[in-house]
C-alpha cells in the first residue's frame, strides 16, 4: 500500500478524479496532469516533453516509485521544471497501456509498471521508454534524476532527431498494433496444434505452463476442456484430463489459493503455486470461479466445487458494492510490506486458535514443515508461512484418520476463526472502482457458475450487477462508460472500449442462458431481457468498433489522443476483445438463428484468421470459437487441401532457427542461444541497422510477459543499393542472442524475431514471428 498522501502539501491536478490510483498520487510534490488536452497544450506552451507515468492502484513497484521519487522533493522539482508529467491508470485507459506498453517492450525488450515514458508534445509519440527507475544509481540502473536530466539536454539540443526518434517508434508501434495478417484458411489444425503447444508446454510436477513465476492463464485450460470434450480417441482426452487435472489441484492446494478467505491472488512467484504475488483481481477470480465450476460439473468433483463456491462467496462478500456491482482489486501489500494481512506464523495460529485446533492447522496448512515466506524487500523481518493444503482431501483424510465431511467442517470451523481474526489486522488498500469489462466477466462466470453448480442464487447476483451496468454506466446515447466509483448519478466516466462491450454481451448472454435453463432464475432475476440488451450493445459495438473486413478495432475512430488506432488478438490475462465478440457473434447465432450474426462470425472468423494461424496458442480464446464453429458447421474444415493452401497463404520467406528449445533464467544468471534465418532466393532482409529511416530493421525482443530482456549480437550485413548505403542480409544469417531476468517475470515471455524481406522490386510488410522457445526461471 502507497503510504497516506501529504494533506499538508497543495494538492494538484489529480485530486479531481475518481480513480484510486490517481488519487493516491494528488498530495505529491509532482505537478500532475490527468491525460488530456490541458496537459498537451500545457506541453506546447512550454515546448517540453511529456513525463508519462503508467500504473495501477495495487502495483507494487508503483508504490515504491513513488515513495522513492515522485514524494520527493529534489526529484519533484526537477520533474516539475523539465517536463509536463502526466499520470494514467491503465485500468481507466487500457488502450494507451496497450500503446505504450508496446513502444516500452520495442524499445527495452521488456515492459511492466510502473511504465515511465517520455512523449513529444505534438502529436505523444514516444522516443524514450522504461519502467521503475530507483532514485539513485542501483544495480547497474542508472537513476530516475539521471535519466530525466539526459532526456532534458537531449530536448533541448537535439531535438531534431529526438522528433525523428519518436516517428520510427510511432512507425514501429502502429505496424505492430495495427497490422492486419491476410486472412488464411483455418480450422481443426490449428485446434490440434494449440493444444499440442499447450501440452508440451505443461509443467507435468506442478501443473501449469512453463515455471516460475506462474500465472493461472484460465483461457488455457478452457481450451483444453474444449478439446477434451470434442475429442473422439481416448488418448486426447486423456491427455487433456491429466493437464487439467494437475494444474487445479495444484493451483486449488498452493499459496497462491487464498486457504482462509478464498478467491486467488494474482500470481505465484515459484514453481509450486505457493508463494503468491498477494494482490487480488477481479478478472482472475472471475474466470478462476468459472473454470472451477465448470470442471466440477464435468469431473463430477466435490473439491472442485468447493473452490469454485469459495472464490464466488469471497467475491460476493469483500469485492461488492451496495448495488451489486464488483469492485475492481485488493492490493499485495499493507504498510509497504507484502503480503502482511494473509500471513501467518505458527505461534500466531496456537494464539489464535484452540490448543487441537491449532495443531490440527499447523498440519493442514503445512505450517509445520517450516516457515516458507520472507519478504524479499524487508530482509529484516522475521520469516512467515503462506497457508496451504498439503494436499487433495482424498490424501488428508486418510494421512488424519476422518472423513471428508468432517474434514471440511473442521478447516470450516478454523477458518472462520482465522478469517475473523484476519480482520482485525490492517486490511490492504482495495480499488472500489467499477470497471464495466470486468463487471461483465464476473456476471458471465456467477450466470454460468449458477447453471453448473445449480445454485440460483449466483444468477441473482449477476443479475444484479447487469442491471448497474446497463442503467448507471451508459452516456444518454447509450454508449458504455469504461469506469464508475460511487454510486451517485453521474459516477459513471470514461468511453468504453472494445473489450467493454465484449465482455458485458458476454456476461448478458450467460445470464439469458442461465434463466432459460432454470425456472427459479427466470422468476427471481430482476434483469429480465438480457438477450435484447445483447443484441443491442452488439449492434453498438459494430459500429463503433467495427473494421469493413468483419474484424475489430480497440478503440472508437474519434479517440485523437490516440497515435494509433490497434486491432488486438493476442489473449494474455484476459482474452482479447476481439476474440471474445467472435464468441459472441457465434452465440448470438446460436441463441437466434439469425443469418447475419452467422455472417458476421465468419467475417470475424477471417479477420483473425492469420492471427491464428501464426500463434495458436496466443490466440487461444479465438480457436476455441473455431472449434465451436467447426462443430456446428458454420464454417468448414477443409481436411489436407485447406491447410496446404493456408501454408501457400502464410508463406514467407525466411525460416528462423533456434539451438535450444528451453532457457533457463536468473538475476545475474543469462542464458544464450544461436539464431540461424534462411532466406529464400531472390529474398533480403533488411540488418539491424540498415541505413536508412523508414526501413524496419533485424531485431530479437520479448514478447508476451515482462522482466526478460533479449539483446542480439546483430551481424552488420552486406551493402545494397547503387552505392551499398543499405544493409542487408541474403541467404543465411546467424548471431548469438541472450536472454537476460530484469525483474520480476510476468506473463508467458517468449522471444520474437521481426524482419523486413525484400526483393529487388519490392518490401513486403513487416513480419514477428514468435519463437518457440520456453523460457523458464532459474530455481
Amino acid at each position: 500500500m502507497s503510504r497516506a498522501p501529504d494533506q499538508r502539501r497543495k494538492a494538484n491536478r489529480l485530486a479531481k478524479e475518481s480513480s484510486p490510483y490517481l488519487l493516491q498520487h494528488a498530495h505529491n510534490p509532482v505537478d500532475w496532469f490527468p491525460w488530456g488536452q490541458e496537459a498537451f497544450d500545457e506541453a506546447r506552451r512550454r515546448n517540453v516533453p511529456i513525463f508519462l507515468s503508467i500504473g495501477y492502484s495495487t502495483c507494487y513497484w508503483c508504490h515504491v516509485m513513488e515513495r522513492e521519487s515522485f514524494e520527493s522533493e529534489d526529484i519533484a522539482a526537477l520533474m516539475n521544471r523539465e517536463f509536463v508529467c502526466v499520470k494514467v491508470d491503465r485500468e481507466e485507459r487500457p488502450d494507451l497501456d496497450d500503446v505504450y506498453m508496446a513502444a516500452t517492450q520495442m524499445t527495452t525488450g521488456h515492459g511492466g509498471w510502473p511504465m515511465s515514458v517520455f512523449l513529444e508534445p505534438e502529436q505523444v509519440r514516444p522516443f524514450y521508454c522504461g519502467t521503475y527507475f530507483p532514485p539513485e544509481e542501483r544495480g547497474g540502473m542508472r537513476s530516475f534524476p539521471q535519466i530525466l536530466g539526459a532526456i532534458a539536454a537531449a530536448w533541448k539540443e537535439r531535438r531534431e532527431q529526438v522528433v525523428q526518434q519518436s516517428e520510427t517508434l510511432a512507425n514501429a508501434v502502429r505496424e505492430h498494433l495495427g497490422r492486419q495478417s491476410a486472412a488464411v484458411p483455418v480450422g481443426l489444425a490449428q485446434v490440434s496444434q494449440a493444444a499440442q503447444t499447450l501440452l508440451r508446454m505443461l509443467d507435468r510436477v506442478n501443473g501449469g505452463f512453463g515455471s516460475a513465476p506462474k500465472f493461472p492463464q484460465p483461457v488455457f485450460l478452457e481450451l483444453l476442456l474444449d478439446v477434451r470434450e470434442a475429442a473422439a480417441d481416448e488418448e486426447t482426452k486423456s491427455a487433456a484430463d491429466a493437464a487439467i487435472r494437475l494444474t487445479l489441484d495444484k493451483m486449488a492446494c498452493g499459496g497462491m489459493h487464498d486457504q482462509v478467505g478464498g478467491g486467488f491472488h494474482r500470481y505465484s512467484v515459484d514453481e509450486k503455486w505457493l508463494v503468491p504475488h498477494f494482490e487480488k483481481m477481479l478478472y482472475d477470480n472471475a474466470q478462476l470461479a468459472a473454470l472451477y465450476a465448470r470442471a466440477a460439473a464435468l469431473y463430477g468433483d466435490p473439491f472442485y466445487e468447493r473452490v469454485a463456491r469459495r472464490t464466488v462467496e469471497y467475491v460476493l462478500r469483500e469485492m461488492t458494492q451496495g448495488s451489486g456491482a464488483f469492485f475492481s482489486a485488493q492490493d499485495a501489500e499493507v504498510d509497504g510490506r507484502e503480503g502482511l494481512n494473509y500471513l501467518w506464523t505458527a505461534s500466531e495460529l496456537g494464539a489464535t486458535l484452540s490448543e487441537a485446533d491449532g495443531r490440527f492447522a499447523l498440519k493442514v496448512y503445512g505450517v509445520d514443515q517450516g516457515t516458507n515466506f520472507r519478504d524479499p524487500h524487508h530482509p529484516e523481518a522475521p520469516a512467515a508461512n503462506v497457508l496451504f493444503l498439503a494436499g487433495r482431501p482424498e490424501g488428508l483424510v486418510r494421512e488424519l484418520g476422518t472423513d471428508v465431511t468432517e474434514l471440511w467442517a473442521r478447516i470450516d470451523a478454523i477458518n472462520d476463526t482465522l478469517y475473523r481474526a484476519r480482520l482485525k489486522r490492517k486490511q490492504p488498500r482495495l480499488d472500489d472502482k467499477v470497471i464495466a469489462g470486468w463487471n461483465g466477466i464476473m456476471i458471465g462466470a456467477l450466470a454460468r457458475s449458477s447453471v453448473w453448480l445449480k445454485e440460483p442464487r449466483y444468477a441473482r447476483a449477476a443479475s444484479r450487477a447487469a442491471t448497474f451496468v446497463m442503467e448507471r454506466m451508459r452516456n444518454r446515447e447509450g454508449h458504455l462508460l469504461r469506469t464508475s466509483r460511487g454510486e451517485g448519478a453521474g459516477a459513471a466516466r470514461i468511453e468504453g472500449v472494445l473489450e467493454d462491450y465484449a465482455f458485458v454481451i458476454d456476461g448478458l448472454l450467460a445470464l439469458h442462458v442461465a434463466i432459460e435453463k432454470s425456472t427459479e432464475v427466470c422468476e427471481s432475476v430482476e434483469f429480465h431481457e438480457p438477450l435484447t440488451a445483447a443484441r443491442e450493445l452488439m449492434a453498438r459495438a459494430q459500429s463503433l468498433f467495427g473494421s469493413p473486413d468483419g474484424g475489430f478495432f480497440d478503440t472508437r475512430a474519434d479517440q485523437a489522443d490516440l497515435f494509433v488506432r490497434a486491432r488486438s488478438t493476442h489473449d494474455g490475462a484476459m482474452a482479447s476483445g476481439s476474440s471474445v465478440m467472435l464468441a459472441n457473434l457465434a452465440e448470438l447465432h446460436e441463441l437466434t438463428g439469425d443469418g447475419g450474426y452467422r455472417d458476421a462470425a465468419r467475417s470475424c472468423l477471417m479477420s483473425v484468421s492469420g492471427a491464428i494461424a501464426e500463434s495458436p496458442v496466443g490466440t487461444a480464446n479465438a480457436v476455441r470459437t473455431l472449434l465451436r464453429m467447426v462443430q456446428s458447421g458454420v464454417v468448414t474444415d477443409g481436411g489436407e487441401e485447406t491447410r496446404a493452401e493456408a501454408a501457400r497463404e502464410r508463406f514467407t520467406p525466411v525460416e528462423i532457427f533456434a539451438t535450444e528449445e528451453r532457457v533457463a533464467v536468473g538475476r545475474d544468471r543469462p542464458a544464450s542461444l544461436r539464431l540461424v534465418l534462411k532466406i529464400a532466393d531472390g529474398y533480403h532482409i533488411n540488418a539491424a541497422d540498415p541505413g536508412a529511416e523508414g526501413l524496419v530493421g533485424l531485431r530479437v525482443w520479448v514478447v508476451n510477459g515482462g522482466g526478460i530482456a533479449a539483446y542480439a549480437d546483430y551481424p552488420k550485413g552486406e551493402g545494397y543499393g547503387e552505392r551499398g548505403e543499405l544493409r542487408v542480409h541474403r541467404g543465411s544469417v546467424e548471431f548469438d542472442v541472450a536472454v537476460e531476468q530484469v525483474g520480476d517475470i510476468t506473463g508467458q515471455p517468449l522471444l520474437a524475431v521481426t524482419f523486413q524481406a525484400c526483393t529487388d522490386r519490392e518490401c513486403l510488410a513487416p513480419m514477428t514471428a514468435e519463437l518457440a522457445v520456453a523460457i523458464d526461471a532459474e530455481q
